[in-house]
């Protein structure tokens, strides 16, 4: 999912578009950038962070939910085994014990939100995004957004920025 190159150019152009958005709400590409630097170092990701708050220089990241390791585990295998297909389904799952996990994953991750702001208030207000793209019954699509913020290099969201549509 991380490889720029390998998305749909419909998905290139989304992932464009928010990630210009998302810089302009920040005051920059440099702001965007060095929040997703700042967050890169939490290891082993910042979304287990118990503080569910990360701060850079000029901008801060913060979600309403504490999510455990058990949870990333199973959210972060099914972002890196999957193709770069972006309407994957991650409720396709023929191991019904592992089908299990993800629908407990879905039910426990759904409700949280992730709120992006600058640091210093001015008339970019920030933006905000949630983890799933889609929840439906049979159907449940992770966010490309939340996989570039949390999941893929800087140098995914440079490309995504430099994206000509």
């Amino acid at each position: 999912m991380c490889n720029f190159n390998k998305q749909s150019e419909e998905a290139k152009a989304i992932i464009h578009l928010f990630m210009k958005k998302s810089a302009e709400a920040l005051g920059g590409a440099n702001f965007l950038l060095n929040l997703i630097e700042t967050m890169k170092t939490h290891k082993p990701n910042a979304l287990i962070h118990n503080g569910k708050k990360i701060i850079s220089d000029e901008a801060q990241i913060e979600w309403n939910k504490v999510v455990f390791k058990d949870k990333f585990d199973v959210l972060e295998e099914l972002i890196r085994n999957h193709n770069e297909n972006q309407n994957f389904n991650i409720l396709d799952n023929q191991n019904t014990k592992k089908a299990k996990k993800i629908l407990n994953m879905v039910k426990t991750l759904a409700p949280v939100e992730f709120i992006v702001t600058p640091k210093i208030a001015s008339e970019n207000g920030g933006f905000n995004f949630k983890i799933f793209d889609k929840i439906e019954e049979e159907y449940v699509s992770i966010n490309p957004i939340f996989v570039a913020m949390f999941f893929c290099s800087t140098e995914f969201i440079k490309k995504a920025l430099k994206h000509n549509i």
